[in-house]
Formats: C-alpha cells, sequence, structure tokens
C-alpha cells in the first residue's frame, strides 16, 4: 500500500486529514525534496459525515466517526436501521451514520452505527488488532466502543455501556506494553485507569489520581488531550499545557518533571499544538535508544478568550525538541516557517515528520479560528537546522476544526452562510517521496515474516530497480495512530538493526532483520514493516509484533 496522505478532508492515505496514512522512512543521499512539494488528489467529494475521529486497522481499512449529538449526518444507515436515543440532546430517532468503514484499496465505504455519543473520545489498538474506542460526550461518556475488522462487511461497533469507571471526554489512550490500555484524564478528570480490567483490577481502586493534571489546568480546568508517549523504559511521558513529566503508571509515582517549554503558552486543547515520539532507533542495540519528543504549534495563552471576542492573533511558530532518555535534558526551539494552530503531525515512514492541517490565527473550538494553513511542512529531523523545514504544495481545502481527519469547523453540519464550510470531502496527499522521478530507487517488498517475535531474526526480501546503494537501506515499523484533535494517540517508529543485506538475483535483495528487543520498544499488536533505500519507502506491508 502506498503512502500519502487520505484528507477527509486530509486521509493521510491522510484522512481527511483524516489521515489515515500509511507510513515511510529514512537514510541518507537525496536532497530535501528539490522540485518536487507533493500532490493533492480528491478521492470523494462527500463522504456523508465529519471524520473526527479515525484510525487505519490492519485489514487497510479506515474507521472513522463524529460525534452523533448535532443531528443528521449526510449519509443513511443501510437495511432501514435507526438510532434510538432517548438522551440524545438533538434527535430521539436518527437514521443516518456518524462512522463509516473506508477501504483503501477500492476507495469505497460503508455506514456504521454508533448508539452513544462519541464527541471528543479516545482510541487504541488492542494486540490482536480490535479497535477499542473510549469516552465521549452524555450518554457516551462511561462507554468503551470496540470494532473488529472482519471479512464479510458485517462488522460493526460493539457498545459496552458504563464500562468506564470515570467520565472520560478529551482523554488520551496509550497501549502499554502488557497490551491493556491506559486512559488518561478528560474534562476535570484528573487521574487515569485501564482498559481492560483484570479480575485482580476489580479488588483495587479502579481509578488513580494523577495530581500533576490537577496542578496543570487552566481557568477553565483545561489541560485536555494530554500529549503521552510510551518511553522505552516503560514510563510514560505525559506533557500538558506547559509542562511534563516522566511517569511510572505501575506504582503511581511521578519520576522526574522535565523543564517547562520555552514560551508559556500552552500547547493542548484548545490552545492545540501537536506532539511525536521521534523513531527510536535500534540499529546499535537496545542498550543505547533515545528517545526524543517533538512538539510544534499551538496557541498564545489569550487566544481563546479574545478570540470569543472576534479577534484572532498569530498561533505559535515554535517547534521543542527534548531527549527525555537524558539525564537532565532541556528543549531546543526552532522555528516553523508558518504559525500553526491544530495541526496534525505523522511520522513517515523515511523518518520525516509532517506538518499538516489548521490555521495560522485563533484557536481550536467553534468558529475560533482564521487564516487556514493549507501548504502541509515536511520536517527532517536529522538535517542541518537551516534544512530541516520545507514548505509543501497548498491544498484548496481549509482544514480547520475538527480537522483529524476531517473539516468540520461548526457545532453542526453548517454548509452556507458561514467563514468556513462544513466539508465532508475526502482527499489525498502523496508527499514528495511518491514522485515517479523516484520510482527506480523505491524498493518494493517481495516476502516477509507476517509474525514476528522479540528479539527475532526475520527475512524480507525487495527489489529495487536501480543498483542498491550500500549504506542507504533501513527497516522500519510504525504503528498508526489513532488521530483526533491534532494528537496521534499511539503513534511510533522503530528503526530496525539489520544484519546483512545480500544480492539474490538481477534487482531482487534479501536482507535479515532483527526485530523489536522490547514489548516496551514496540507493544504487542500489528506494524507497518517499510524497506527504505536512499530515504525513500516501499510500499507499508503488514507485520505482527506478538
Amino acid at each position: 500500500m502506498l503512502i500519502n496522505f487520505l484528507c477527509i478532508k486530509c486521509l493521510f492515505l491522510q484522512l481527511s486529514f483524516h489521515f489515515i496514512f500509511v507510513p515511510l522512512i529514512p537514510s541518507q543521499v537525496l536532497p530535501p525534496y528539490a522540485g518536487s512539494q507533493g500532490e493533492w488528489n480528491l478521492l470523494h467529494e462527500s463522504i456523508g459525515i465529519s471524520a473526527m475521529h479515525m484510525q487505519l486497522l490492519h485489514d487497510n481499512r479506515v474507521i472513522m466517526f463524529d460525534r452523533t449529538d448535532f443531528g443528521q449526518s449526510n449519509l443513511s444507515l443501510s437495511s432501514g436501521r435507526c438510532r434510538f436515543d432517548p438522551y440524545d440532546t438533538v434527535l430521539h430517532t436518527d437514521c443516518t451514520a456518524h462512522s463509516i468503514l473506508y477501504d483503501v484499496a477500492t476507495n469505497a465505504y460503508r455506514p456504521l452505527m454508533v448508539q452513544t455519543d462519541t464527541w471528543c473520545s479516545s482510541g487504541s489498538v488492542l494486540p490482536n488488532g480490535t479497535l477499542v474506542q473510549s469516552g465521549g460526550y452524555n450518554d457516551g461518556d462511561h462507554v468503551v466502543r470496540t470494532f473488529t475488522p472482519c471479512d464479510d462487511d458485517q462488522c460493526d461497533w460493539i457498545e459496552l455501556p458504563q464500562h468506564l469507571s470515570e467520565r472520560r471526554w478529551y482523554a488520551t489512550n496509550q497501549i502499554l506494553p502488557d497490551g491493556r490500555i491506559i486512559i488518561i484524564g478528560g474534562r476535570r478528570q484528573f487521574n487515569y485507569e485501564f482498559y481492560p480490567k483484570s479480575d485482580e483490577d476489580l479488588s483495587f481502586p479502579q481509578t488513580f489520581m494523577l495530581h500533576f493534571l490537577l496542578e496543570t489546568r487552566d481557568y477553565a480546568e483545561n489541560n485536555l488531550y494530554p500529549f503521552v508517549h510510551l518511553l522505552p523504559d516503560g514510563n510514560l511521558f505525559i506533557f500538558a499545557n506547559t509542562r511534563s513529566i516522566l511517569f511510572d503508571y505501575k506504582q503511581n509515582k511521578v519520576l522526574k518533571e522535565y523543564p517547562e517549554i520555552p514560551g508559556a503558552d500552552p500547547r493542548n486543547y484548545p490552545s492545540t499544538g501537536s506532539s511525536v515520539l521521534l523513531p527510536l532507533d535500534e540499529r546499535n542495540g537496545s542498550t543505547s535508544v533515545q528517545a526524543e519528543i517533538m512538539i510544534c504549534g499551538g496557541a498564545q495563552n489569550a487566544s481563546f478568550a479574545l478570540a470569543t471576542q472576534g479577534v484572532f492573533i498569530r498561533a505559535i511558530s515554535t517547534c521543542g525538541r527534548l531527549v527525555v532518555s537524558h539525564a537532565n535534558p532541556s528543549w531546543v526551539m526552532e522555528e516553523m516557517p508558518l504559525p500553526r494552530v491544530m495541526g496534525d503531525m505523522i511520522l513517515l515512514p523515511n523518518g520525516d515528520v509532517i506538518i499538516i492541517n489548521g490555521a495560522q490565527l485563533g484557536t481550536a473550538g467553534w468558529e475560533l479560528a482564521r487564516g487556514p494553513m493549507t501548504r502541509p511542512i515536511i520536517y527532517r529531523p536529522s538535517e542541518q537546522t537551516s534544512r530541516r523545514f520545507s514548505v509543501m504544495e497548498p491544498s484548496t481545502r481549509p482544514r480547520m476544526y475538527h480537522s483529524s481527519a476531517i473539516f468540520n469547523p461548526h457545532i453542526y453540519y453548517n454548509f452556507t452562510n458561514v467563514v468556513y464550510p462544513t466539508d465532508l470531502s475526502l482527499e489525498a496527499y502523496s508527499p514528495p517521496y511518491l514522485s515517479a522521478e523516484y520510482a527506480t530507487v523505491r524498493p518494493k517488498i517481495l516476502s516477509l515474516n507476517e509474525t514476528i517475535g522479540y528479539k527475532a531474526t526475520f527475512q524480507v526480501r525487495f527489489s529495487v530497480e536501480e543498483y542498491l546503494s550500500a549504506g542507504v537501506v533501513s527497516v522500519r515499523l510504525i504503528a498508526p495512530s489513532f488521530t483526533t484533535h491534532s494528537f496521534g494517540m499511539n503513534q511510533r517508529m522503530v528503526v530496525l538493526k539489520i544484519l546483512e543485506v545480500s544480492h539474490v538475483t538481477s534487482y531482487v535483495y534479501h536482507l535479515a532483520a532483527v526485530a523489536p528487543s522490547t514489548a516496551e520498544i514496540a507493544p504487542p499488536g500489528y506494524y507497518l514493516l517499510f524497506v527504505v533505500h536512499a530515504e525513500i519507502p516501499s510500499s507499508g506491508m503488514w507485520v505482527k509484533m506478538e
């Protein structure tokens, strides 16, 4: 499967931006995308819903869903089904869909049934490939919903009422090394819990206080969708507004507080910057893996209050990098070419980071942003500072709130008489490395192990039309994210150690690589594997870590 962005307005395979993106990978050699700025393609003028949330599944389908409490969508449920909800604040009987399953291969989609409100919820994929979606609003705030891929197109959401101990609205999920999910925070929730709960858990408190979330809330008690990343030592990096900690969730203990990010401006919703854990590199062995966090964009302190009065001030233009594995880390700040709030950050298979969607002025929220950021930016972490940022080809479509894969800047679907009308389109952005000029250096995976165990040696056979350049081949695993509100939960990349690369015949090569060393480096589950040659990635192939 090729890596492009699908925008649903941006399905990466960007899904609306709605990314469904299938990632890419790093090496060396090629210049920073000279002469190519990527390409946009419209896949659907309308998919019927706004994709507030999205997740790429291991069967190459993307699940997308919106909130349910705004009235009818533009897509009917199939087979005469209707949703009956006496708690819905707009419609008690609704025969339209608020979720779809999009097939990347066929560019087709089908409606799914969601019963309770999923507004501003969170999600993770279990090791068996089942999507677990948690919380929401109103009658959905204590609900867990699951979706398991199937071959017959009969699968749909399964809802588990009152399965959460606390109300989870704007919470963040992270898959853990043991396959459980930790669910952190939410509006006025300064605590965390786990899913699934074991029999042992039922004998102890189901919710655990996290004072850091209490300390970092703003005047409206907001530190929503905190940035959470699982680190190689098994602890969590948690960032809320301007502060961050190293957190041992097993002992409910803060091990370290990191320096405050410079600038004193918040980065979490509604100020809405974005964050990634940069690729974890095991090429030199597991003992030397460096963990580095990157956070970009956001809104200035006064942005929300001013925007409600019709004054839209400049978004934040800085990015900060923090090597959290160092004993005494400090933030290294850089300036993006353009300011951005509500931008999505996605790891590409070649190790670059794409920053896409959002606005130049204002903040996240209904009608509170102006100046759409239609140009993606590609950031090359290993380049010299002056060559790291490249500005890409613009889209013709604004991608504002909620652009995590969709574009819906309104409380309801508003198509007229608003500054930025609701856009239900699905659009794809292809990064520069997919340009035809790189066809001869692009690898094609011919065969590989579909299941790999930790520390195991596994084989990959691939072809390259042009003679293989020594030292510029890498193998990377990418865990696709659950994307909403400009943050990709569970997103991570691991660069693997290669033991040998040998020439088989003609343009065919064989390589032996070593799987991730621990579940802390790569939690169990499905990953996209890429072979990258001279910074040009192959299509991704699914493998399962277990």
